[in-house]
């Protein structure tokens, strides 16, 4: 018995010096010091935000406060510098700098070797000019000792228009200045057009244009809304899929798109199968670049289309689909090096028939082009029907081809043809100034070393 009473005792005099251990650690812990020379660490000293359409919320920053000290800091307040005036939003370690009590939180602590987190984000006010303009403010520590450290808040507004499920009337013209967010979709009804005319649109996730009638769009760039980055050198603007595209449906009988850019949309242009119509051009493009969508970058169904000097690149789908009717494609650039997945469409592809239904492939005319990409064989012509009974017709003239040469009796269908190979000293990436598979950055201007001069949408 006295064995157990001994171990008993032993137990209780343990738990006794842990919590007296413990409470000699916490009031270690508790000592905070007034001492002038401590001070703060940072993870910055700058919040740098991306550009942000005035009232419209930005994405949320963050940064760590660390006490690096042997002893507690405790703070009088935080605050901004500003007060409300520039609409910076701020949360320390939880509590919001209420606008009430003058953009400020009080009396905080931060115990040795601990650290808190903050968030920023920001709604600007409209900054009544056409040009971004730099939104500043300092974020205030005071500390107990009367010291005070800032960290920087920056970010640069833009005015714009908000246009939330627009539906054209009659014969509607957009024309603006300044940039336009769209929310929701752009309808155009059946008998109706809408000409878009000088414009910036950036549309928000889930928006697209939905064309039932006529569609003109002269001199604008189409692109999803989001000015932010995913990483620090990747911003939205390069990743593909951030709205849905054109669709034109099987009423849309006229579209015309002219020195326009439309990139990173999930399907950038769609044309339903229509009647076809050999005297009527459903589609006609000319000095256009489609670039980085997440599905097809042209799609035509049983259409009449004409394409000049445009550009089409880097699409997860092919970077165009004819499937039958007509279609004429004149120097133009297909460069299918679609970055984000080894498994990608080609960058021309052509058919004589769509999912189940067979289409005739009228004509296609390919003249001038420059059809290029990652893989060895990127353009791609498919006939379902092996009795003949549905056209298949195609020519390419004075061309340069990423694809296996033609021998066989199609080769009547290729004149003066440079049938490009990964052997060729100058081939794929090689004929283009800029190509940077790291930052997502290209351009598909030539380079003086290219063996394509005279042929794409880049003389």
């Amino acid at each position: 018995m006295k064995k157990v009473r001994f171990v008993i005792k032993m137990k209780r005099i343990f738990y006794v010096l842990t919590i007296v251990t413990l409470m000699m650690a916490c009031a270690d812990d508790d000592k905070f010091s007034t001492a002038s020379g401590l001070r703060l660490t940072f993870t910055t000293d700058t919040v740098k935000m991306d550009t942000v359409f005035a009232r419209t919320p930005s994405a949320t920053c963050s940064f760590w406060v660390h006490n690096d000290n042997d002893e507690g800091i405790r703070l009088v307040n935080v605050r901004l510098n500003r007060r409300n005036q520039t609409g910076f939003r701020v949360n320390v370690d939880g509590s919001y700098l209420d606008n009430a009590l003058g953009s400020q939180v009080n009396d905080l602590e931060i115990r040795r070797g601990d650290s808190i987190l903050v968030f920023v984000e920001l709604t600007s006010t409209e900054t009544q000019q056409q040009e971004p303009k730099l939104i500043e403010d300092d974020l205030v520590f005071t500390l107990e000792s009367g010291v005070e450290q800032r960290v920087n808040l920056r970010a640069w507004a833009w005015d714009a228009e908000k246009i939330y499920n627009l539906v054209a009337e009659g014969w509607q013209t957009v024309e603006s200045a300044t940039p336009l967010i769209i929310y929701g979709d752009i309808t155009v009804p059946e008998g109706h057009r809408l000409i878009l005319r000088n414009s910036t649109l950036y549309f928000h996730e889930g928006s697209g244009i939905e064309c039932y009638g006529d569609l003109i769009i002269e001199n604008c760039v189409l692109r999803g809304d989001r000015l932010d980055h995913m990483f620090d050198y990747l911003p939205y603007d390069r990743v593909s899929g951030q709205w849905k595209g054109i669709h034109l449906y099987e009423t849309a009988l006229t579209a015309r798109l002219s020195n326009t850019e439309i990139r990173n949309a999930e399907n950038a242009i769609v044309l339903d199968s229509a009647a076809f119509d050999k005297e009527n051009i459903r589609l006609g493009m000319d000095n256009c670049i489609v670039h980085n969508a997440e599905g097809y970058g042209l799609c035509a169904v049983n259409s009449n289309i004409y394409v000049a000097n445009s550009q089409f690149s880097n699409t997860l789908g092919d970077c165009v689909y004819i499937a039958g009717g007509q279609a004429e494609i004149v120097y133009s650039t297909l460069a299918q090096f679609y970055p984000f997945s080894a498994v990608r469409g080609a960058a021309l592809r052509f058919t004589n028939y769509y999912e189940e239904t067979d289409l005739p492939l009228v004509g296609l005319r390919c003249e001038g082009l420059i059809v290029t990409g990652y893989d060895e064989d990127v353009v791609m012509g498919a006939v379902r029907d092996t009795t003949g009974t549905t056209a298949f017709e195609y020519q390419f003239l004075k061309s340069l081809l990423r694809t296996p040469r033609v021998d066989d009796a199609d080769s009547v269908r290729f004149d003066n043809i440079i049938w490009e190979t990964s052997k060729d000293s100058i081939q794929g990436k090689q004929h283009f100034i800029t190509f940077d598979e790291e930052n997502f950055i290209y351009d598909f201007h030539l380079d003086s070393l290219s063996t394509a001069h005279g042929l794409g949408c880049y003389l």
